[in-house]
C-alpha cells in the first residue's frame, strides 16, 4: 500500500498551483513519449528506408495519420469519462462505484476495441481510395493502417487503464511505462528498416508490439494495486449504472475527437491533391507541432480529474481555481514552446527528410500553426473542465459547427483548389478561437449556476470558515 501512496494524490487539498504542476509534468513526458511512437516512423523511414521507396514510404505514413488518429479519439474519449467519473467518485469517497468503474471501463475497452479494430481492417483501403491517396502511396498505406487496426484494442486498454491511474493522480507510472515502450519501439523500427528490409508495415508491426507492452504494464500496475482501483480479471464486466455514466461523459468527448479528425481528413483530402512532397513535408509538420503542443493534453487531462476530484468533494472554489491555473500554464507552455520551434524550423522538418521541396512544404504549415496553437491550448483547458463537471455534450455540439462543419466548409467551399498549404491551415485558429468563445461563455454559466447551488446548499460558507482545502 505504501508504494501505491507514493504514487497518488490528494486534488481536493494542498496547493493547486504545486499539484497541477506537479501533475501535468508526467502528462507533458507521457505524450511525447506516445507522439514519439508515430515520430520515429516518420524518422526511421526518412533517414534509413531505400532511397526508392523513402519518399512513398513516408508519405504513406502522413496519409495515415488523420485516419489512424480517427481510429483512436473516439476511445480517448472514453478515457475521457473513466477519468472524470472515477475522480469524481473518489473525491466523493465512494470506493464501492470507484471499482465498478474500473471493471466496467476495462470490459468497454475490450469490447469495443476488437470492434473497431475488425472494422479498420476491413475499410482501410476504401476509405483511402476516397481521401484521393495516391498510387504510389496506397498500397504501402493501406497495410500500414491495417497492422495499426490489428493492434488498436491494445492501445485502448493502455488508454483506459492510465485514465484510471490518472483519476487518483498516478501520472508517474504510466510515463514509466511509455518510456520503456518508447525504446523498444524505435529499437524494432530499426530493426526491421535496416535489418529485415521493411519500409512503412515494419514501422507499424514496431509501435503495435510497443503498444501491447504499455497496455501489459498499465494492466498488470491495476491488478497489483490496493484499495478501490485494484483491477480482479474475475469481476472484469458491465455494471450499468456505471456505464451509464462513463458513456455519457464519454460518448461526447469521443464523437467531439472523431469529429476533429473528420475535419482532418478532408484537410488531408485536400493536400494529396498537392503531391507526394506536400503530403510528406505536411506529416513532418504535423509530428513536430505534436511534439510543441504537448502541453494543450496534459492541462486537457489535468484540469479534467481536478474539477472532478474537487466537484466529488464539494470544493467549489478549488474548483473555480484549478481552471485558472490550468489555462494560465497550458497558454504558457504553448506560447513558449510553439515559439522555440518556429525559430528552428527548417532544420527540424529536415531531420525528417532533407528533401528541399518537402522542407518547404512542410515550411508553409508551420508558420501559420505554431503562431496560433495557443488558442488549441486555451479550447482545450475548457473542454476538459467542462468535462471534468459533467456537461460533455455541450462542447460537443460546438464542435459540430465550430470545427467539424467550419473546416469541411473551408475546404470545399473557401479554398476547394489550394495552391498552398498554408492556405488551407489557416481554418485551424479560426476555428479555435471560434469553439473557444463559445465553450468559454458555457464554462462561465456552468460555474455561475455551480457557486449559486455551493450558497443554496451552504458550503461555500463552510469552507471560507474552516473547512476549506
Amino acid at each position: 500500500m505504501s508504494d501505491d501512496k507514493k504514487y497518488k494524490m490528494d486534488m481536493c487539498h494542498g496547493s493547486l498551483f504545486r499539484q497541477i504542476f506537479q501533475f501535468s509534468l508526467p502528462l507533458i513526458a507521457t505524450n511525447i513519449m506516445i507522439l514519439m511512437f508515430h515520430a520515429a516512423d516518420l524518422i526511421v523511414l526518412g533517414q534509413f528506408a531505400p532511397a526508392e521507396v523513402r519518399t512513398a514510404a513516408t508519405a504513406a505514413v502522413g496519409a495515415t495519420a488523420a485516419l489512424s488518429i480517427l481510429l483512436l479519439v473516439f476511445f480517448f474519449g472514453f478515457g475521457a469519462g473513466v477519468n472524470s467519473i472515477t475522480a469524481r467518485y473518489i473525491g466523493a469517497k465512494d470506493y464501492k462505484k470507484v471499482s465498478r468503474t474500473v471493471h466496467t471501463s476495462i470490459a468497454l475497452g475490450v469490447a469495443s476495441g476488437l470492434i473497431v479494430a475488425v472494422l479498420g481492417v476491413l475499410c482501410s483501403r476504401p476509405v483511402l481510395v476516397w481521401m484521393d491517396t495516391p498510387e504510389d502511396v496506397l498500397d504501402k498505406a493501406t497495410l500500414y493502417l491495417q497492422i495499426c487496426s490489428i493492434g488498436l484494442p491494445f492501445t485502448v486498454l493502455y488508454t483506459i487503464g492510465s485514465s484510471i491511474l490518472r483519476a487518483v493522480g498516478d501520472t508517474k507510472r504510466p510515463l514509466i511505462y511509455i518510456a520503456i515502450a518508447g525504446v523498444v519501439n524505435v529499437l524494432l523500427n530499426l530493426f526491421f528498416v535496416l535489418v529485415c528490409k521493411m519500409d512503412a508495415a515494419g514501422v507499424a508491426l514496431a509501435t503495435k508490439i510497443s503498444n501491447i507492452l504499455s497496455a501489459f504494464l498499465v494492466l498488470h500496475t491495476l491488478h497489483k494495486s490496493s484499495g478501490a482501483i485494484r483491477l480482479l480479471f474475475k469481476h472484469i464486466r458491465f455494471h450499468w449504472a456505471e456505464l451509464k455514466e462513463v458513456l455519457w461523459i464519454g460518448i461526447p468527448a469521443g464523437i467531439q475527437g472523431a469529429l476533429y479528425c473528420v475535419s482532418n481528413v478532408f484537410i488531408q483530402s485536400a493536400v494529396n491533391t498537392l503531391g507526394s512532397s506536400a503530403m510528406a513535408g505536411n506529416a513532418a509538420c504535423q509530428s513536430l507541432e505534436g511534439v510543441a503542443t504537448v502541453a494543450n493534453g496534459a492541462y486537457y487531462q489535468s484540469s479534467m480529474s481536478f474539477t472532478g476530484q474537487n466537484l466529488g468533494g464539494k470544493k467549489y472554489k478549488r474548483v473555480i481555481r484549478s481552471i485558472f491555473i490550468c489555462l494560465l500554464y497550458t497558454t504558457v507552455f504553448s506560447l513558449v514552446s510553439c515559439g522555440i520551434f518556429l525559430m528552428f524550423g527548417k532544420p527540424l522538418l529536415g531531420f525528417y527528410n532533407p528533401d528541399p521541396k518537402v522542407i518547404e512544404w512542410g515550411m508553409q504549415r508551420f508558420g501559420i500553426m505554431m503562431c496560433t496553437y495557443f488558442l488549441g491550448a486555451i479550447m482545450d483547458a475548457i473542454s476538459g473542465s467542462l468535462r471534468g463537471l459533467g456537461h460533455s455534450v455541450k462542447p460537443t455540439i460546438t464542435t459540430v459547427f465550430g470545427t467539424c462543419v467550419f473546416r469541411i466548409f473551408w475546404v470545399m467551399a473557401v479554398f476547394p483548389n489550394p495552391d498552398n498549404l498554408t492556405q488551407l491551415m489557416v481554418s485551424y485558429p479560426i476555428s479555435w478561437l471560434l469553439i473557444s468563445v463559445i465553450n468559454g461563455i458555457i464554462l462561465f454559466w456552468v460555474c455561475r449556476k455551480m457557486l449559486k447551488q455551493a450558497r443554496d446548499e451552504g458550503m461555500l460558507y463552510l469552507q471560507t470558515h474552516g473547512h476549506a482545502a
